[in-house]
């Protein structure tokens, strides 16, 4: 995933000027013998605190792999459900309970919001097959935050990561 993202390792950043900065996160993740990486490449308007996923570079390694197309359909698919769970999906509840009770107002990613997905498979044709599944969308999340700390040079520490998340003081 560093080769293919073009990762650049750094000791610290320069703080960015400008209204709207840029960051890349990296994050790793195991399951049921699955291992990804990925490297997460956003956007941040400071003055809204709206984050824009750009590009997820994803290198999955899953053993051997029986279907490529597939689980290159599977690993997309995955990113960009968790970027919709990292950036916008949460349940709004008042006095009278679930507030969110159709699509109409349950928020999710919308196609202009999707990033783009470049996948790097790993194929390992002498061990068995370890699961295409969910692997992928454990490390979006976490590549996501660690790109807007890298971004804008603070933490956020609950997700979704909404503008209202990254424009409000954090409160100890």
């Amino acid at each position: 995933v560093a080769e293919r993202s073009g990762w650049q390792p750094r000791a610290s950043r320069t703080p960015q000027t400008g209204n709207v900065v840029t960051g890349r996160g990296v994050a790793i993740s195991g399951l049921a013998g699955t291992v990804v990486a990925q490297v997460a490449d956003v956007e941040v308007d400071r003055t809204t605190g709206k984050v824009a996923v750009k590009k997820v570079t994803v290198a999955h390694d899953c053993g051997i792999i029986v279907n490529p197309d597939g689980l290159r359909n599977q690993i997309e698919g995955n990113v960009i459900q968790a970027t919709s769970r990292a950036l916008y999906e949460e349940v709004d509840f008042d006095a009278n309970g679930v507030k969110n009770l159709d699509w109409n107002s349950y928020p999710i990613i919308r196609f202009r919001d999707v990033p783009e997905v470049d996948i790097v498979l790993i194929n390992h044709p002498d061990m068995p097959p370890f699961g295409g599944g969910e692997a992928s969308s454990i490390a979006t999340g976490a590549a996501i935050a660690n790109a807007i700390a890298d971004a804008t040079g603070s933490r956020v520490h609950r997700a979704p990561f909404t503008p209202a998340r990254l424009t409000t003081p954090r409160t100890a």
